[in-house]
């Protein structure tokens, strides 16, 4: 038997990183390309009967593998199992075991692909951890149960092709819910006055009427022009005085370093990344990018809960900013992990040096991977920084006639930046400029007591805003605050509600709930509320969480769970009507003269042959806006979809007319510049012209 030892990872990318390192002819490095063993498609896959034992087999993709696998294992003493260090990576650890009949593996776990890492993890391995392994098969058996037992009725139920899942139902009822409270918004007009102040033409000041005769003032407490006119008028001629001027240090702290959810909600607002496109990329700089012949990897593990850092990493940190910015800008600090679900393990999200400068490594990482780099590396090192300091400044002035000078109180509130702590290294817009150090001094020279000169007095019209709909980032966000889903599904529970059509993300890349989605959203939370409820499903991760610590026992969650679901899901099926009757049209179908009637799709309603599937005619239905196209003059404009199912607005003599626009015309015109005026999606009324003045207000 020769002297060598395998080591098997689950990526070919990770194994080429590896072999970088393990340049010694011991050791030889595979990929098992991911999962090797699985549930069959074509069946649930599970033993109910018998304690719920999965019948897992080896997918097609997956034999000449575990053929070439069996043959390596034959040629070593060793094999050392080294998948990624969470639930899914010691499952697949196990399956490996299992599928190549392994007795006397080793299994190594590590936060990082270094040369380092490796070494430290070859030296300290063991064993598989099987509460790990049945708390991810125990997850994996709860949404098959659900999918595989749940979709078949929605099928019957609605039509075919539609899905449910322990997750992806809840986020679809968090959108379906956001909408609703949108549709029922009613928007409130309110007026907010400001005073332009000056102390000698030396400065200005800008400051918001607060009170009147002593009561403060709410948002909606000036709801009309006609009151916004006589305050105003009254401002104009008042005197102005400083009553007080209070100022206090302020200190803004740096965030902790990145966990999954919080990576994924930075990359999502600050770069557009979606939740599935930051995975792959921090998965690219994780398993090892080539920096001109030395391969390795940039960033820590990226599936992880926590925001602990390993002390080396700390003693990076330190070294680093010592050597680069004056001693006042390092501030160490160490950050415990809140996550009530935190997973076994692990470490924020961090590059593996602070060495690897973004601008210095710029040019061996395409542009998607160097920004989301350059995001990690300036978060790791501002949570090692000093705070920044600000000093904020209120002024309190008081206004009036001379019979009652004190009749409106105005605010004025301003921060200044007196130290940039942290936010140097992260391209913060708040810089110290001599501005902003100018206006400073200049308001430090105000005194109480102090009578100011009136510039003017801005009366501003509002209406209140309907809730804003869910991005990727405010989705992720309340999924974990909920504590529902883990790092490693937030990504593919947000793609799998949009592949379904459930949802689209509209032009502000809004998640917006279609037709369809509120269809299959009120059937499960009507006749399925367990599974759509928001606390049922965090305490079944709370569950899933205790199987991994060896605290609750895999067999009885899911007994748990699922003898009431199939009890209800049997009632169901007897009593639960179809609910996708198709109603019927005086139509005529033109290609075999049966009758046409109104069916529902995944992009709502469409006229359709009543004889489908033997005839298959179909025909949208056109829903006018009633307003006549201004390029053509001929033509109407009308709601169209993308292939991907978002709504826009075209000609209806397309493609003789292909005018179009993204948000609904009201059928009015832009006085100045003649325009149609557009209605956007979060219900803002504008010119459709972005070159209008009015646009750039």
């Amino acid at each position: 038997m020769k002297n060598k030892t395998l080591i098997i990872v689950e990526s070919p990318t990770k194994a080429k990183t590896i072999s970088h390192f393990l340049k010694d002819n011991r050791y030889i490095i595979k990929s098992s390309y991911g999962h090797i063993r699985d549930l069959p498609k074509s069946k649930l896959g599970i033993d109910i009967e018998n304690d719920f034992q999965p019948q897992y087999i080896i997918p097609i993709r997956a034999r000449k593998i575990i053929n070439e696998l069996k043959k390596a294992v034959t040629n070593v003493n060793q094999v050392v199992l080294a998948s990624d260090e969470d639930r899914e990576g010691e499952a697949i650890a196990w399956h490996l075991s299992q599928a190549l009949k392994l007795k006397n593996s080793q299994r190594i776990v590590f936060h990082e692909i270094t040369k380092t890492a490796i070494e430290k993890a070859l030296e300290n391995p063991r064993e598989i951890n099987l509460n790990i392994v049945n708390a991810q098969q125990a997850r994996r058996l709860l949404d098959r149960l659900v999918g595989y037992k749940l979709s078949p009725f929605l099928w019957k139920k609605i039509y075919k092709g539609l899905s449910a899942g322990r997750v992806q139902s809840v986020a679809l009822r968090l959108i379906v819910e956001k909408e609703r409270e949108i549709q029922n918004f009613k928007k409130q007009e309110y007026w907010t006055l400001m005073a332009l102040l000056s102390a000698n033409t030396d400065i200005e000041i800008e400051a918001r009427l607060a009170k009147i005769k002593g009561k403060k003032l709410d948002k909606l407490a000036i709801n009309s022009d006609q009151d916004a006119k006589k305050i105003k008028k009254e401002l104009e001629k008042s005197i102005y005085k400083i009553i007080e001027i209070e100022s206090k240090d302020v200190s803004r702290y740096p965030s902790p370093p990145f966990t999954t959810s919080t990576l994924q909600q930075k990359s999502n607002n600050q770069l557009g990344f979606s939740a599935k496109k930051t995975m792959i990329l921090a998965q690219q700089l994780y398993e090892g990018i080539n920096l001109g012949g030395k391969r390795t990897g940039l960033i820590t593990y990226m599936r992880t809960d926590s925001v602990h850092l390993s002390d080396e990493s700390l003693l990076q940190a330190k070294n680093y900013l010592q050597k680069n910015f004056p001693p006042e800008y390092y501030q160490g600090r160490q950050y415990k992990t809140k996550s009530k679900g935190a997973q076994e393990a692990h470490e924020a999200i961090r590059p593996t040096d602070v060495n690897f400068e973004p601008d210095k490594i710029k040019k061996y990482l395409n542009r998607d991977q160097f920004r989301l780099y350059q995001l990690i590396w300036q978060r790791f090192l501002a949570s090692q920084m000093a705070p920044a300091k600000f000093l904020a400044v209120k002024i309190t002035i008081a206004a009036g006639p001379k019979q009652e000078p004190n009749k409106f109180e105005l605010v004025s509130n301003e921060q200044f930046l007196k130290f940039d702590g942290y936010l140097r290294i992260i391209n913060s817009e708040e810089k110290l400029n001599k501005k902003n150090q100018s206006k400073l001094a200049k308001i430090s020279n105000l005194k109480k007591d102090q009578l100011l000169d009136l510039v003017k007095v801005l009366a501003e019209q509002h209406f209140t805003e309907p809730p804003a709909r869910y991005s990727e980032a405010t989705l992720v966000k309340k999924l974990e605050e909920l504590g529902i889903g883990r790092p490693s599904t937030y990504a593919s529970i947000i793609s799998t509600i949009q592949d379904r059509k459930y949802v689209i993300k509209n032009q502000q890349k809004k998640l917006e709930p279609q037709e369809i989605g509120f269809l299959v959203n009120d059937l499960l939370i009507k006749h399925f509320p367990q599974i759509v409820n928001y606390q049922f499903t965090a305490n079944l991760e709370d569950e899933l969480d205790q199987i991994a610590q060896e605290k609750a026992d895999w067999i009885k969650v899911l007994s748990n769970f699922w003898r009431p679901f199939e009890k209800n899901l049997e009632k169901k099926y007897q009593e639960v009507e179809k609910i996708n009757q198709d109603e019927e049209t005086d139509q005529i179908c033109p290609l075999c003269g049966g009758k046409v009637v109104i069916k529902t799709g995944r992009f709502g309603k469409f006229y359709a042959c009543q004889n489908f599937p033997k005839c298959r005619w179909t025909k949208p239905i056109i829903k006018s806006t009633g307003v006549k196209c201004p390029k053509c003059k001929k033509g109407e404009i009308i709601e169209r979809r993308t292939k991907k199912g978002k709504i826009f607005y075209g000609c209806s003599r397309y493609p003789k007319c292909k005018f179009a626009l993204w948000d609904k015309p009201t059928g009015d015109i832009c006085p100045k510049c003649g325009s149609l005026i557009i209605q956007t999606k979060s219900g803002k009324i504008k010119c459709s012209n972005q070159e209008c003045i009015t646009n750039k207000k």
